[in-house]
């Protein structure tokens, strides 16, 4: 980035944008720490849109901190029920139980909790306790790069703290809630990955992207990880309206996880006989499905078919399940 930005004058055009155009969203209604951080933990990977009605009726079932501190595991598990990614209810759950003696205020200190990534800590604590510290989400990665011309690769760490470093600096003008949500919301509302409204950013004048014809080129594109094709043999036994599951120490999906005992392997292409196929991120899973009347193995746990949603409500458990009750 060239030393001749104005990182002050960018940081008072984008803060007075986003007071003018910020959406009206359920968790900017309250600095609430367990709001705004429900949220953030929330939207990684799903949409404003999708999102809002699960953090309402998440809320209505456990309104503060202490409430899911207290929650059964699987209560939680089931509040979240389509949002996927189980693995970030099992830490919210976690890091509840902590942050229910008292709720840390800096960065620094959320980071070492459950779940608490370098974004999620710094979101939370610049927007609700006012930290000078940025944040670097997608969002944030692209409009900087853009902005600012920057051919990074962002996914390798030392580039990726270039961009930070440009956060950090932004934040530190004050009102680094304002900063950070401002650089949040010009990228999901004006500066996408696809449609690009330039007359409506408050830093089209200075953008550099704009001024070189490279807003399609930037952010770089991360090279895309190849897919893994995996072949799981799930051992399907159901005995008086209940199905034995254990706790997943073999699949490299839904790790710790309660699943069906199984055999899995990967393997270099797709078989050419199986019963269903799932996705979950880079593995790509081919399910053939073995049904069994009884099973030896220790360490079972039998299950009652209409609570198997709540111990696991992964919609591969349940694909598998449907699966075998129609034939």
């Amino acid at each position: 980035m060239k030393e001749n930005y104005d990182l002050k004058l960018d940081h008072k055009l984008l803060t007075q944008w986003y007071k003018k155009n910020c959406r009206d969203l359920p968790w900017r209604k309250s600095k609430d720490p367990y709001r705004i951080w429900l949220s953030e933990v929330m939207l990684q990977q799903t949409t404003v849109v999708a999102v809002i009605p699960y953090f309402e009726k998440f809320l209505t079932k456990f309104p503060t901190v202490h409430d899911l501190a207290n929650a059964n595991e699987q209560d939680v598990l089931e509040a979240w029920a389509g949002l996927g990614y189980y693995s970030r209810a099992r830490n919210l759950h976690k890091a509840a139980k902590a942050l229910a003696e008292g709720f840390p205020q800096s960065a620094t200190e959320l980071l070492q909790l459950p779940g608490f990534g370098p974004y999620t800590s710094r979101a939370v604590a610049s927007i609700a306790f006012g930290e000078k510290v940025g944040v670097l989400d997608g969002n944030v990665i692209r409009v900087l790069s853009r902005k600012y011309g920057l051919s990074l690769e962002w996914w390798n760490s030392k580039e990726r703290d270039q961009l930070q470093k440009i956060s950090d600096s932004l934040a530190l003008f004050g009102q680094a809630d304002m900063s950070n949500q401002g650089l949040m919301e010009l990228g999901a509302t004006i500066c996408t990955p696809q449609k690009v409204a330039c007359i409506l950013c408050p830093w089209s004048v200075s953008c550099v992207a704009r001024e070189t014809g490279t807003v399609g080129e930037l952010p770089l594109k991360k090279p895309r990880r190849e897919s893994e094709v995996w072949v799981w043999k799930p051992m399907v036994t159901i005995k008086d309206n209940k199905v034995a599951l254990l706790k997943n120490d073999y699949a490299p999906f839904l790790k710790g996880q309660m699943i069906f005992p199984g055999e899995i392997s990967r393997e270099k292409s797709k078989p050419k006989a199986y019963d269903t196929k799932h996705n979950i991120t880079h593995h790509d899973i081919f399910i053939q499905i073995t049904r069994k009347k009884a099973l030896a193995q220790k360490n079972l746990q039998w299950v009652p078919l209409k609570d198997l949603k709540k111990i696991n409500p992964s919609s591969l458990l349940q694909k598998v399940i449907h699966k075998v009750e129609v034939e």
